[in-house]
């Protein structure tokens, strides 16, 4: 694959618009409380920096790591725990970041996980949503970019182990 050329989907331009839009959405929904930003590891974190730049109020990061993926390019359906959540969450409102929400079978396990850990409110926030793959009945609260169902990589997303430094997103053409 990674002799085939870049197909450009979304730019880094159009990346940077989109995160500050979220951004302010994000910030005048939790005005004057504070949030605890929940960043799904590895694919978000890229997103996550640049998105807790753009929301102007008081939070609070945490990782948490989850595979299932591997180096597929789909979905195994079961998501295994690699890192839990470090901080006690409980009584914060949760929000939980992630690169792309496609099945929506990490989202709805981490979602459940997050309430059973006593958060007094969980919302969502992706880069990219990809609608016609969910599995879960999950929408996210917060989204950049719906895209269609292609593979899709850069900005976090990775192929293997490789790519989660390019600044836009991209697949390779056939």
């Amino acid at each position: 694959m990674e002799n085939k050329k870049r197909n450009i989907i979304i730019t880094e331009e159009q990346i940077k618009e989109q995160i500050k839009i979220v951004g302010e959405k994000i910030t005048n929904d939790y005005k004057d409380r504070p949030i605890y930003v929940l960043s799904l590891l590895r694919g978000s974190f890229i997103f996550t920096a640049d998105l807790v730049r753009a929301i102007d109020g008081k939070t609070q990061i945490g990782f948490m790591t989850t595979s299932s993926y591997g180096d597929a390019e789909e979905s195994t359906g079961i998501v295994k725990v690699e890192n839990d959540i470090p901080d006690n969450i409980e009584g914060l409102d949760v929000l939980i970041v992630d690169d792309i929400m496609d099945t929506g079978i990490t989202m709805d396990f981490v979602i459940e996980h997050v309430k059973k850990l006593g958060a007094k409110s969980v919302k969502t926030c992706t880069l990219l949503d990809k609608p016609s793959r969910r599995k879960a009945k999950l929408k996210p609260d917060y989204c950049c970019f719906e895209i269609e169902d292609l593979f899709v990589v850069g900005y976090g997303l990775n192929y293997g182990d490789y790519y989660r430094n390019v600044p836009y997103i991209f697949n390779w053409e056939n």
